[in-house]
């Protein structure tokens, strides 16, 4: 049974960053990383997950970020508990104008932290809430399930969709990634950056994984 004591971020800060796994920070917090098509809004959402403006940096200019970058999350429970783990910012894919594969949308460093790390736990991959998924975004997601991997599926934008809508585009995603065969049970999470709703979802997914 989930645990259901409320959770919340009460710091954050810059950790380290990585290209390949020698630069892997230290230690063994678990990992939680974080993923999506370029511009879906991914700083924007860590930025209101750990409520700090800046934590991560947000840039107009597709394909960017081209570097794993670690932050260092401290969470309290409502019994006053503590749980640290590190929050992992992953470059965005789907750039590649000829992309054939989830393969081709992330440089091999990315595959390789994927594959080897053993302290990620779970992904959290980020859809624009608003539009049907896209190849890129369809096979991210296959990837990730075939390889094993954990996955939660963050729809983001979501105050961008009228209230009485959210729940059709939310449909529309989880037919088109299939999910409903991949990942029997699965739910997406529809999350505004700007309004915070979803933000306690998102959390709770969180710390159930951590109290694991």
């Amino acid at each position: 049974m989930a645990d259901t004591t409320s959770f919340n971020i009460t710091h954050a800060s810059y950790a380290a960053t990585a290209v390949n796994s020698s630069q892997y920070p230290v230690g063994e917090l678990t990992e939680i990383a974080f993923i999506g098509r370029s511009n879906v809004g991914k700083s924007s959402l860590i930025n209101s997950l750990c409520r700090h403006n800046g934590l991560a940096r947000t840039s107009g200019t597709p394909g960017k970020t081209q570097t794993i970058n670690y932050f260092r999350l401290t969470g309290k429970l409502s019994d006053q508990s503590r749980l640290e783990f590190m929050l992992v910012d992953l470059p965005g894919y789907g750039y590649a104008k000829r992309a054939q594969s989830a393969r081709a949308t992330w440089s091999k460093f990315i595959e390789e932290y994927w594959l080897k790390s053993t302290r990620l736990k779970l992904v959290c991959q980020l859809i624009d809430l608003r539009h049907p998924p896209m190849e890129s975004d369809i096979n991210v997601y296959h990837w990730l399930i075939e390889h094993g991997l954990n996955v939660q599926v963050v729809a983001t934008k979501a105050d961008k969709i009228s209230k009485s809508r959210i729940q059709q585009h939310i449909q529309v995603i989880t037919q088109g990634i299939n999910m409903g065969q991949l990942h029997p049970g699965g739910r997406i999470i529809p999350y505004s950056a700007v309004t915070n709703a979803g933000r306690d979802e998102l959390l709770d997914v969180i710390k159930n994984i951590l109290l694991k």
